[in-house]
């Protein structure tokens, strides 16, 4: 992890202004959602990538049920359930 020496202070409600420079390079737009994490002490913001539930993948994503699903993930569910032949 690269320091790169700005100091932020929280402001009354818990908020801070990411700065510009920071914003710009993850190419970061007002309403965009960010992840928040914690690891151990540190807090990490990452711009939010919706994902597969199953795999993971952010490709080619369906979504059903408020949840993101593959195309890869629903043929092969198709296929476990014996909708779809084996090609």
């Amino acid at each position: 992890m690269k320091n790169i020496g700005i100091v932020r202070n929280l402001d009354e409600v818990g908020r801070i202004t990411l700065p510009i420079e920071i914003r710009r390079s993850l190419d970061l737009h007002q309403d965009d959602p960010v992840e928040i994490m914690r690891e151990g002490n540190r807090i990490i913001l990452t711009k939010y990538q919706p994902c597969d539930i199953f795999s993971g993948e952010t490709e080619d994503l369906i979504e059903y049920c408020g949840k993101k699903i593959s195309k890869k993930n629903i043929k092969a569910l198709a296929k476990l359930a014996g909708l779809i032949k084996d090609e």
